[in-house]
């Protein structure tokens, strides 16, 4: 039973349950400007903690092993774009366009924190190292994202980096982001002895997120241009991007001459995806379209990373002491 939490995520099980609240109960009506109200302070309140709890110095101390947190830099922000635009350009029209645009936007998102730090300690990797990869990628990604994102992916989908969408991303994302960064001397300490709490609160914010994307496209029809088959289809470009970067990542960490605990660390955190960060991107980078079928890869490529990289870390783990 205890691999079997391990393998199946359960804040997945709680996002699935959203959507299907979602999918019998969408917000009409009134209920959609609640909903909209609620979405914005949820975002900032996301933002807000991220930036309370990133400690610069962690960053800054990493910073001395420059090789890798290059690569890894290199792998999350320009590899896996490269993969992503491959990808959606041979599939051709196999998918839904909001999907093919999914897929690009998932390929532009920053690493995870939490589970790139633990799978590395699982695998016996080099930990300090993947706390600083970890956070520098997030903190780069909150601006380096949105950028990315109007670069590579089709003006209508992205809708190009209007002085508007500045100000939103800057209204929603940059300022509490910042505002967190100025209150962590204040609440840094409070923060870290109430993980449970912050925890809560964070998920939470994401699950309304999620409600109110997929209340939408409910509420549009979107959901009926989807059938099984394409969620097939998802999850198996969702398996092949992420099986390139390992094999990429893996390769090149050894080719360069990187120790084990090194090429741990690089698989790790050059592999994953933020689920956390990426919707709450999505509902602002892309308002007014279908934003529940773009993520949708995004929230499948987040449980595939699971089984893969646990899969990875056990046998990392097995080999012998050094």
């Amino acid at each position: 039973m205890g691999k079997l939490r391990t393998l199946i995520d359960p804040y997945l099980l709680l996002l699935i349950g959203t959507i299907a609240i979602a999918a019998v109960f969408p917000a009409h009506g009134a209920g959609v400007a609640v909903a909209d109200v609620a979405v914005t302070a949820a975002v900032a309140l996301l933002f807000f903690l991220y930036g309370a709890r990133l400690a610069p110095q962690a960053v800054w101390q990493g910073m001395a092993h420059w090789r890798l947190q290059a690569l890894v830099f290199a792998s999350t922000f320009a590899l896996f774009p490269l993969i992503g635009l491959g990808v959606v350009h041979l599939i051709g029209g196999l998918v839904a366009p909001d999907i093919a645009v999914g897929l690009l936007f998932l390929c532009v998102l920053p690493s995870t924190v939490q589970s790139s730090i633990a799978f590395t300690s699982i695998a016996r990797g080099n930990v300090p190292a993947a706390l600083c990869s970890a956070s520098l990628s997030n903190l780069v990604g909150v601006a380096l994202t949105p950028v990315l994102t109007a670069l590579l992916l089709p003006t209508s989908a992205s809708g190009g980096f209007s002085a508007h969408s500045l100000e939103t991303i800057a209204m929603q994302i940059l300022l509490p982001f910042v505002a967190g960064q100025v209150a962590r001397p204040f609440i840094g300490d409070w923060l870290a002895s109430h993980k449970r709490i912050v925890s809560y609160v964070d998920r939470g914010s994401i699950l309304l997120v999620v409600y109110a994307a997929f209340s939408a496209g409910m509420v549009a029809g979107v959901w009926t241009r989807l059938a099984p088959v394409d969620l097939l289809i998802v999850l198996v470009l969702d398996l092949l991007i992420l099986a390139l970067v390992i094999v990429a990542t893996t390769l090149a960490s050894r080719k360069l001459g990187f120790n084990t605990e090194d090429e741990i660390t690089i698989v790790f955190c050059g592999s994953k995806k933020s689920m956390a960060s990426g919707i709450p991107m999505a509902t602002i980078l892309f308002a007014g379209h279908a934003v529940s079928l773009i993520v949708l890869p995004l929230m499948l490529f987040h449980q595939a990373q699971l089984f893969v990289c646990a899969t990875l870390a056990r046998r990392y783990a097995a080999r012998p002491e050094s």
